[in-house]
């Protein structure tokens, strides 16, 4: 098993390998309300930062240009999420395979106790476990439910879950460079979407892990697990949580080194791959470990894979 930053990810069995690997394809048909229209343009995307992860393809800085599209303001929340379900009877990923990952101190001592003696835990990601029960409905197992959570990011959600989710609301998911344009709200060259600064006059601006990853979180900003989907300041073009709270699919296969030739306008990334972008980072993003609540940092996962801090949000183009 391949550990992707905070979030573990391996190939499970079965799926539909032809819907996971459907071609792009641009949805003008959907309802915008109540989505932000952004204005696309060119933008330097990419970064050189010190502080970044140069074997993830974060570099070089080049100009990319996206056209105008509509965003959701905040990730799909687990009410949103609901309606889907109660409307199509999918079963995710995660039901099928009975199983997700959670983080251990989301558990109670005693089942992580239990998932120890029988060897649950990640090799080299210790801090997650599989869980037998656990997804978007049961987030910390089978006796959990999501009862107070209406308003936070649905999490347990795989790529392909995602997709379900976007063809039944009549959206898609973003590419990369529309996440990195979205997130950077109108900012340029910015380690954050809000600035080069973590805090804000002393105000923590997302949910990451404060503490010391992965034994001890102070909760600090507020949240040891997720926050509200509508948590924080948004940024500068109005948009939630574009940094931390949970990891967000985007379309793109992954690949360190495809943008180095690939297009500059609209990309999506190369044609087929193994693994899906992640952006944006999560509750779990700890500088000691992960700063890839940097926007300009990314990550990558399985397409089946579903976890704790893995949600996504959906676009619409512009007619």
């Amino acid at each position: 098993m391949k550990g992707s930053c905070c979030t573990p990810g391996e190939k499970r069995c079965g799926g539909d390998e032809a819907f996971e690997g459907k071609p792009f394809e641009r949805i003008d048909s959907g309802s915008t309300d109540p989505m932000i229209r952004l204005p696309g343009g060119a933008f330097l995307m990419g970064t050189t930062d010190a502080i970044g992860y140069p074997d993830d393809g974060e570099g070089p800085i080049r100009e990319v240009t996206v056209d105008p599209f509509y965003m959701d303001p905040c990730a799909v929340t687990v009410a949103d999420f609901s309606r889907f379900i109660a409307s199509t009877g999918y079963e995710t990923d995660a039901g099928t395979f009975g199983f997700s990952y959670v983080f251990h101190a989301l558990l109670p001592a005693s089942t992580q106790r239990t998932l120890d003696m029988l060897g649950r835990t990640v090799r080299g990601l210790e801090w997650w476990y599989n869980v037998e029960g656990a997804d978007w409905a049961h987030p910390f197992g089978p006796e959990s439910d999501v009862q107070g959570l209406e308003n936070h990011p649905v999490t347990h959600a795989s790529y392909r879950d995602a997709l379900a989710y976007c063809a039944w609301a009549g959206k898609r998911l973003p590419t990369e460079a529309e996440v990195e344009f979205a997130a950077r709200g109108g900012l340029e060259q910015k380690r954050y979407a809000w600035g080069d600064e973590l805090m804000l006059d002393g105000q923590h601006r997302c949910n990451i892990f404060q503490g010391k990853f992965p034994d001890y979180n102070s909760g600090e900003d507020g949240f040891i697990g997720t926050a509200p989907a509508d948590a924080f300041e948004p940024n500068g073009y109005g948009l939630y949580n574009m940094a931390g709270n949970v990891w967000e699919w985007a379309f793109d296969w992954w690949s360190p080194d495809f943008h180095l030739t690939g297009p500059r306008e609209n990309p999506v990334g190369p044609p087929t791959g193994e693994r899906r972008l992640n952006r944006g980072g999560s509750y779990l993003c700890h500088d000691s470990y992960c700063n890839r609540y940097r926007v300009a940092a990314r990550t990558s996962n399985t397409p089946d894979s579903s976890t704790g801090n893995l949600g996504f949000r959906c676009v619409v183009d512009v007619k």
